[in-house]
């Protein structure tokens, strides 16, 4: 199960890899549009990205679930942690309704806003790594 561990972090740490770094793709799209700069490889990017976060979520999730069937369902912590996990999916398909807002060219927020929505990811993060690490409960 250790193997089993070790992939689920590393299929984790590049999902959130992406999650933290597609929202300051926007901020650049927007950022650069506004000043009139070609921003057509921040599209390509974008959905690469978006893609790459998409496998690795699903390799989380999957080896996730292969753990909670090898070690059991117990404690509150895992409960908790999987609320957020939870949350943390939402997150990643928000990111799905803007990378198809940028496609059409209808990308309306600004780079303030999108600097902002990039904090999100951190704090649901914090809580699965307190619970995980801690288990409080």
């Amino acid at each position: 199960m250790l193997w089993i561990k070790t992939f689920h972090i590393l299929a984790m740490t590049s999902w959130m890899a992406g999650i933290f770094y597609l929202p300051r793709i926007f901020v650049h799209f927007v950022e650069g549009r506004e000043a009139g700069q070609d921003v057509a490889r921040l599209e390509i990017m974008a959905g690469k990205l978006y893609s790459f976060m998409t496998i690795m979520m699903v390799f989380t999730l999957a080896l996730g679930l292969w753990l909670w069937l090898g070690y059991g369902f117990s404690g509150g912590w895992l409960h908790a942690k999987l609320a957020f996990v939870v949350l943390l999916i939402g997150y990643h398909h928000w990111c799905l309704a803007y990378l198809k807002k940028l496609r059409a060219g209808t990308l309306d927020r600004s780079g303030k806003y999108f600097r902002l929505f990039n904090e999100l990811p951190l704090l649901i993060f914090i809580p699965i790594l307190i619970f995980v690490v801690v288990k409080p409960f």
